[in-house]
């Protein structure tokens, strides 16, 4: 499961109030927060999605006159908010979008007399009935009849109400280590805790388990399972760590997910819920940039399904809100995963408060399933509408008008806009399925691997793990490849790559620096030279003899010195041979012809620390990110300052950048204001427009390092303590940026050094190559495109490449004017065949094409067939009742007073 935190909602003001409640709350369209504004007695109010400009507007609610300690939104009403606080009242609202005026008062007031109130939760199936904790009791409220709870008071036991999760059979957490089972006015309680610290507490669905979220003897995080049945004993433990909040949990009884975190924490943990020991088994574990303030699940009905989204998390942090999202590594797009999706529960309730009161013990019934949304209202109803056939009528209908919305239809008779009949054909269908879906990457399945353990290089000691940020940490060519040593005197150890295996636990021979590395890199058109850049402004170069290293290096070949401070970067001229340009904290950038030892050319007009910079493909330009938020071009050879210069990202955290599209644009990979890892799209005729193009891609403190494949225009990138590698394919027109696929390893890496496409295995469709640094080994790691037929060359993946590694001239003719031209080859080996030439397969059908059997049906036939699916799928429900419908309790000798 891969895990994305991406679009954080700014503008908030959360604060960390002494509270039961989770202080966030979601449905389908919008989040509630406790602010710190007021002492805690206003509301925060947002979306669930951004608006059309891509923003999220936040606003405010006056509710209450004392902190607000929990708020839950109606399962059945997506606008009705309740509210609970220490002025000892609950109030339900009638919440609006946040850019409309919020209402004054609330709609209805309820004031239980018990002191503060500090839990609230709606019932699940019966509307408007609501549980109230408050210090020691607990009521069952109707919301019409506001002047006295239906049950009185349910006296608790021996202290104060932690939490509750109120329904089907109620239950709660006291003060005094009871886990209590409340059936309306008779409690039944048992002896669970094992301190006088916080607990949670929550049902598994279609079961009669309880999950505990508290804390062991030894002050441990535990959650425990429990049977309803026979409270005297766990029926399983796992310990989570010792921490001091308690664990806030969020189950989906759909996936059997449950997500913890807790209030002060910076993590969030997701577990898969079985029934057997071990009863919980970690899937992810999400280290977020702020600690968490409250969590909260967005409903089900409005996720992804087309990205395999499974689950999302809203982490409340002191100054924003941070979507967490779960997503099944899935082929997303094409098909519906209906493993992934089984009928959710529905938003219409089962029965009133007074119904549930006198004994009702209906269920919710599921919508239509989420197929049906899927299915039917992208790929049949949304190609009608985007281009219906000669005849055909579009009718507006209710089922047509939730063609944009992520809330599937409710009712059998949503279907009527199918009254015309009338199908797409397969050309108009993938029109508009791709128009809905947006463009897609023919890369978007790239698969990340681990090559053989043969290959790997292991007992790797020493590393070097405090590499300066504007270095890649290691790098490599065809040959060999340099890693920097923690030991004194800045040493780099060369590994030859056709002598891989587990390296000798006595010292390898070095090059002996003599000053600590601030970056380095191989020559490309001289696989044996190593440049190096110091700390003290000095930059080395160093010939490593054929057949690696035997001795211990001390004499560099020649030493350039022109910098007057430390050196940030370096980067060789992309076709001159012996031209390399650096970057220092001098604040300039300069240039040097390693065959004469000498500085050429001192480009000038940075006014903070250079964060990066790149050649342009064709080697006229020189490219650069500051920290002074600025992105510059220079043409070096005609001016010593840069001939463009525009607004590069806002964060001041570290940047890198590389030229895409044939050198038409530059990709900066950065961060934005709030600290978020973002890519940037600047085009390179217009640097002063800004960014045309940015996405985000998770929050961590290190920089995106990018490697560029101009021959698939992909772009690979990760940072250094990453575990895990984005893939994007960039395309010169909106949306420019196509996610693919990602690679995650299973332990952080320090760096990721790509090789050159003549290294990769065409006849497996490799199209990329790298060496991942680990602490203790450098592993090779291949990128394949998975295709059917592979004993034909994918000339579509494999166009002529660029021999990048062979100088087209000399530094001197650069800097007299010259340019140069790079030479191109094709990777097809000679004894395979071209997929484009290969013979056309013949597709044999087992079945019948679907259009068959439509075509042979009236209109009002294929109306009627549709419906009637759709009603039998309902009336199954009732002939067939629910695991919950024959739960008949259990003895009252079962329970332990």
């Amino acid at each position: 499961m891969s895990v994305c935190v991406q679009g954080w909602i700014g503008n908030v003001r959360a604060g960390s109030f002494p509270s039961q409640g989770a202080n966030i709350k979601s449905s389908p369209r919008l989040v509630a927060f406790v602010t710190e504004q007021a002492g805690g007695g206003i509301l925060g109010l947002t979306s669930v999605d951004p608006g059309s400009d891509g923003k999220w507007a936040v606003t405010s609610i006056s509710c209450h006159a004392d902190l607000i300690t929990d708020l839950d939104f109606s399962p059945f009403d997506d606008d009705l908010l309740a509210t609970c606080s220490a002025d000892e009242t609950v109030k339900l609202w009638r919440v609006r979008d946040p850019d409309q005026e919020q209402p004054g008062e609330a709609e209805v007031t309820l004031c239980p007399r018990e002191g503060r109130l500090e839990l609230l939760s709606f019932h699940p199936t019966s509307s408007g009935l609501l549980a109230v904790g408050s210090s020691k009791t607990v009521q069952i409220w109707d919301a019409s009849r506001p002047d006295a709870p239906l049950a009185g008071t349910v006296e608790g036991r021996n202290g104060r109400a932690l939490h509750m999760q109120a329904w089907r059979i109620d239950a709660g957490f006291c003060r005094r280590r009871w886990l209590k089972m409340l059936h309306c006015s008779s409690v039944h309680c048992s002896s669970c805790l094992q301190n006088n610290k916080d607990s949670r507490i929550l049902w598994i669905k279609d079961s009669d388990h309880i999950l505990t979220t508290g804390f062991d003897q030894m002050r441990g995080r535990e959650v425990k399972l429990w049977d309803s049945r026979k409270l005297t004993s766990s029926l399983g433990s796992a310990n989570l760590g010792t921490a001091s909040g308690t664990l806030m949990p969020l189950f989906d009884p759909d996936t059997g997910l449950l997500i913890v975190s807790a209030k002060g924490d910076s993590f969030i943990d997701c577990f898969e819920v079985s029934g057997s020991e071990p009863f919980l088994s970690q899937v992810s574990h999400c280290v977020t940039d702020a600690p968490t303030r409250g969590v909260a699940a967005v409903p089900k009905l409005v996720l992804d399904v087309s990205s395999c989204e499974v689950m999302r998390v809203l982490q409340l942090t002191d100054s924003s809100i941070v979507p967490v999202n779960y997503h099944v590594p899935r082929k997303s797009g094409q098909e519906f995963h209906a493993d992934l999706y089984p009928d959710t529960v529905g938003q219409t309730a089962a029965m009133s408060a007074e119904e549930w009161w006198k004994g009702g013990d209906k269920q919710v019934r599921p919508p239509l399933s989420i197929i049906v949304h899927y299915v039917i209202i992208r790929y049949v109803i949304a190609p009608l509408q985007e281009s219906p056939g000669p005849g055909c009528s579009t009718s507006s209908s209710p089922l047509s008008s939730l063609s944009s919305s992520a809330a599937p239809s409710r009712s059998p008779s949503s279907t009527s806009g199918l009254s015309s009949g009338c199908l797409p054909s397969p050309s108009q269908s993938a029109k508009a399925i791709s128009s809905l879906l947006g463009p897609s990457s023919k890369f978007r399945h790239l698969q990340g691997g681990v090559l053989h353990r043969d290959t790997h290089f292991t007992n790797l000691r020493g590393l070097n793990l405090t590499t300066p940020g504007e270095c890649d940490g290691f790098c490599a060519n065809r040959h060999r490849v340099a890693v920097p040593l923690a030991t004194a005197g800045g040493q780099i150890a060369v590994l030859e790559l056709s002598q891989a295996g587990k390296l000798a636990d006595t010292g390898l021979p070095t090059i002996q620096n003599s000053v600590n590395v601030a970056d380095f890199t191989w020559d490309p058109f001289e696989c044996h030279r190593l440049v190096v850049a110091g700390d003290d402004a000095k930059i080395r170069v160093w010939l490593v003899p054929n057949g690696g290293l035997t001795e211990v290096l001390t004499e560099p070949k020649a030493v350039l010195q022109g910098h007057t401070e430390k050196i940030y970067s370096i980067k060789f001229h992309p076709q001159a041979s012996g031209l390399l340009a650096s970057s220092s904290y001098d604040l300039t950038v300069r240039l040097w012809d390693l065959e004469s030892g000498r500085e050429v050319k001192v480009l000038r007009g940075h006014n903070d620390q250079i964060f990066g910079l790149a050649w342009s493909p064709d080697g006229k330009l020189l490219a650069t990110v500051c920290k002074d938020g600025k992105v510059r071009i220079y043409d070096p050879r005609k001016s010593a300052d840069p001939v463009q210069e525009g607004s590069g990202p806002e964060g001041q955290r570290g940047a890198r950048l590389v030229w895409v599209c044939d050198g038409r644009y530059l990709m900066v990979s950065g961060f934005d204001c709030r600290s978020e890892r973002t890519l940037y799209l600047y085009s390179t005729k217009s640097l002063s427009s800004g960014a045309i193009a940015s996405a985000p891609t998770d929050v961590s403190p290190s920089t995106l390092i990018p490697f560029y494949d101009p021959d698939t225009s992909v772009v690979i990138l990760t940072g250094k303590g990453d575990t895990r590698v984005y893939v994007f394919e960039i395309v010169p027109e909106a949306p420019y940026f196509l996610e693919c696929a990602s690679f995650n390893s299973s332990e952080p890496h320090k760096g990721l050094a790509f090789l050159p496409k003549t290294e990769c295995d065409v006849r497996d469709v490799e199209v990329a190559r790298g060496l991942r640094l680990s602490k203790t080994s450098i592993e090779p790691v291949a990128f394949k495109v998975p295709r059917i037929r592979k004993e034909f060359f994918q000339d579509d993946v494999y166009p002529e490449t660029a021999v990048w590694w062979e100088s087209s001239l000399t530094a001197s003719a650069w800097l007299a004017g010259s340019d140069g031209k790079y030479r191109h080859i094709s990777l097809k080996p000679k004894d395979m065949t071209p997929v484009s030439e290969a013979p056309k397969e013949v597709q044999v059908r087992k079945y019948l094409p679907s259009s068959h059997y439509l075509e042979e049906k009236t209109d009002e036939q294929k109306k009627d067939e549709l419906l009637s699916a759709m009603i039998g799928k309902l009336g199954n429900m009732e002939e067939n009742p629910l695991p919950q419908e024959s739960f008949q309790g259990v003895d009252e000798d079962e329970w332990d007073d």
